[in-house]
């Protein structure tokens, strides 16, 4: 679909050296990291051989012709010796690559961006790579025909990424696997906002450009991380005893109706932390944008994106995947259930709690929905699959099921402890019923069988 841009230096020598690992009368001394992660539902994303400790990103956006010039610095542990490894790259052009501060062989084929450092990497050493890029990032479109990516609307933009829409504007490992803290800094003409994960440690304004940085301490995987700019209108609170700051920015066309939104926040964080246990992030928030800068709303790490003012039901299952999916991050795709599942159930637990419909009662309304039967939850078709309803209900279901079977108490005490065991890391199906079984001293085989793997709908009792 794109030009392949020619290797760097132009060699056929090099070549081989980026594809074959070989050093110069050195013999082999490594092998090239592998070019994915062969991910059950996107086998091409992800990159093999290191683990990214650090993203740290500096981009300079133009809204006026839509390009983007961006620097990224990536901080990685090789875990394996490498002769040779890959970032995930979708669009852009790449202009220099160093690695070690040493230029680097380089080659860009399709999402693929194969760099070649000067001299083997030893395991087990921390090694940082710079690549320098420019162009004008793209909408990417999913197998189910949503868009992700680099979604620009006039003088807006903002940058998404489930499941790997974050390779249009920097190069990465994309697999919810690899999760690392986040630096970035973005400069955007004067007068509009440049927002993104973590904590807003500087904003300046010089020559007409404003420059806003942006650090995420806790591991991000890169489908969160997020960019929203626009004329957005900001807020911020401060953090008290017992609460962290809340940054919240809205576009001027939603001020008015996203306000209720906003008001909202703090006390479904509160119930939230009530329910699951402490907050897991330094801070929180929320980006209203406007109808149609994205299909869907985005549970970004810190602050989700919403396309316009939603529903307070829509907020408090964004804000449930703070917990559930940022903190508490899926190994793979085949895994979202795990995410989805936990917020639909957060929004029957909020139901209940303002309006006083029984969890049961919504569990019931799921259970004769035909469209959670269409496959089991915890087995999609298809990538084409993972965002639909059986993800989200069948998997609400599950952990009803799992309460229903255990107990009130015991339920709680194992979500919570879910949470803890887990926290900033990395969580696939197997973990969740092992630690359930183990947690409950029960053993849950026919459960998971029936509502978990079980492609028929199950007779209640």
């Amino acid at each position: 679909m794109y030009p392949r841009p020619a290797l760097r230096p132009t060699s056929a020598l090099v070549l081989a050296l980026v594809l074959g690992g070989c050093v110069p009368g050195g013999g082999v001394q490594g092998r090239p990291g592998a070019a994915s992660l062969r991910d059950p539902y996107f086998p091409r994303i992800g990159n093999g051989g290191y683990d990214v400790q650090h993203y740290g990103l500096t981009l300079d956006y133009a809204p006026d012709t839509g390009r983007l010039k961006g620097t990224a610095e990536i901080t990685a542990r090789a875990t394996q010796d490498l002769s040779a490894f890959n970032l995930d790259l979708d669009g852009l052009r790449v202009d220099s690559v160093t690695v070690e501060g040493e230029k680097a062989a380089f080659h860009h084929a399709g999402t693929e961006l194969t760099l070649r450092p000067g001299d083997d990497l030893r395991r087990g050493a921390t090694f940082r790579t710079v690549v320098r890029y420019s162009g004008v990032p793209r909408r990417i479109t999913d197998p189910d025909t949503s868009q992700e990516g680099w979604l620009r609307t006039g003088e807006r933009a903002v940058g998404l990424g489930e499941p790997t829409g974050s390779m249009a504007w920097y190069p990465g490992n994309h697999h919810p696997s690899d999760k690392a803290s986040y630096d970035i800094r973005i400069t955007v003409p004067e007068g509009q906002k440049a927002v993104s994960n973590g904590e807003l440690r500087a904003e300046r304004t010089a020559d007409g450009r404003t420059t806003s940085d942006w650090h995420s301490a806790e591991p991000m995987a890169s489908y969160v991380a997020m960019v929203a700019i626009g004329p957005y209108k900001t807020y911020e609170t401060e953090g008290t005893k017992g609460t962290v700051p809340i940054y919240t920015a809205v576009d001027p066309t939603a001020a008015k109706s996203g306000a209720r939104l906003l008001k909202a926040l703090p006390g479904i964080v509160k119930w939230q932390e009530k329910t699951f246990g402490p907050y897991p992030f330094s801070s929180t928030g929320v980006v209203i944008g406007r109808p149609g800068d994205s299909g869907y709303a985005l549970e970004t790490q810190n602050r989700p994106f919403l396309p316009g003012p939603t529903s307070v039901a829509t907020l408090v299952h964004e804000m449930a995947h703070q917990w559930f999916g940022n903190s508490v991050t899926p190994k793979s795709w085949r895994d979202m259930w795990l995410s989805e599942g936990f917020a639909e159930y957060t929004e029957w637990l909020w139901t209940e709690h303002t309006e006083r419909v029984p969890v049961r009662q919504s569990f019931l309304d799921a259970y004769d929905a035909d469209a959670n039967w269409a496959f089991p939850p915890a087995r999609p078709p298809s990538a084409v699959n993972i965002s639909n309803p059986p993800v989200y209900g069948r998997g609400a279901m599950v952990l009803q099921r799992v309460r229903e079977t255990v107990g009130d108490a015991t339920f709680f005490r194992i979500v919570r402890g879910w949470l803890r065991t887990h926290r900033h890391g990395n969580a696939d199906t197997h973990d969740f019923t092992t630690y359930v079984e183990r947690e409950s001293g029960r053993d849950l085989g026919e459960l998971w069988d029936t509502w978990l793997y079980g492609e028929e709908k199950p007779w209640l009792e």
